[in-house]
C-alpha cells in the first residue's frame, strides 16, 4: 500500500494523525520533533508511522520525497481501518 504524508519536522510534540488538505488520495499529517537535518526527520517519520500503525519499522519505507515535506510511503501489512482512523483523528 502507498500512503502520502505531510511532515512537520521540529514540532514540539511527535504526533501522527489528521488529514492535510482535501486531496484524494488523503494525505496523513506526521509531526516529528527531529529536525530536517541529515535524514533525522525521515528516520523519525518512519519510526512514528510504524508505531502508530502497529507494524514493524521495516514495514514502512519512503518511496518518494526524501527531501520534501510531502512524502510517499510504502507500507506492508497495514490495517486499513486503523489508517482511516488516523486520517480522521487530530493526532493526539
Amino acid at each position: 500500500m502507498r500512503l502520502s504524508v505531510r511532515v512537520y519536522p521540529g514540532a514540539k510534540h511527535a504526533r501522527v494523525g489528521g488529514r492535510y488538505g482535501s486531496d484524494e488520495p488523503p494525505i496523513l499529517i506526521v509531526r516529528v520533533t527531529a529536525p530536517a537535518v541529515d535524514g533525522k526527520a525521515n528516520d523519525a517519520v518512519l519510526r512514528s508511522v510504524s508505531a502508530a500503525l502497529g507494524v514493524p519499522r521495516h514495514s514502512v519505507r519512503i518511496a518518494t520525497g526524501f527531501k520534501s515535506r510531502t512524502k510517499v510511503l510504502d507500507l506492508d501489512d497495514v490495517d486499513a481501518d486503523l489508517l482511516a482512523a488516523l486520517l480522521g483523528s487530530d493526532g493526539e
